[in-house]
């Protein structure tokens, strides 16, 4: 899995690519860690991601928990209709708030 990260506005944006998955989960999550070291807002682009497991939805739940502890927000953008259904299935959708666009997240990240 790759991913990227850029600052945009109040928000640490990153992009993961491909398959977030048990094989993939545990270098996802050292990154993620490593990138909000000091950030309390993050906006995950999933335009790139094909899967998500449950091994995938728990770093999500790490990064919510530790967002939360510092009184940040965090967002979903661009998810795809398969990864939408686990995220809603999974009951995330109720813990995770989801927008459309990354310009959609950025501007709810400024008000």
């Amino acid at each position: 899995m790759e991913l990227t990260a850029i600052h945009q506005g109040p928000a640490l944006v990153i992009a993961p690519q491909g398959r977030l998955d048990s094989t993939t989960a545990p270098a996802f999550e050292k990154q993620l860690l490593e990138h909000l070291a000091g950030k309390s807002n993050l906006i995950l682009d999933f335009s790139g991601l094909d899967f998500i497991s449950s091994a995938g939805l728990r770093v999500l739940l790490l990064a919510a928990k530790r967002i939360g502890r510092d009184d940040g927000r965090f967002l979903l953008c661009e998810v795809s209709p398969p990864v939408h259904e686990v995220l809603e299935i999974s009951g995330f959708l109720g813990m995770i708030e989801v927008v459309g666009s990354r310009d959609e997240a950025l501007t709810e990240m400024s008000s």
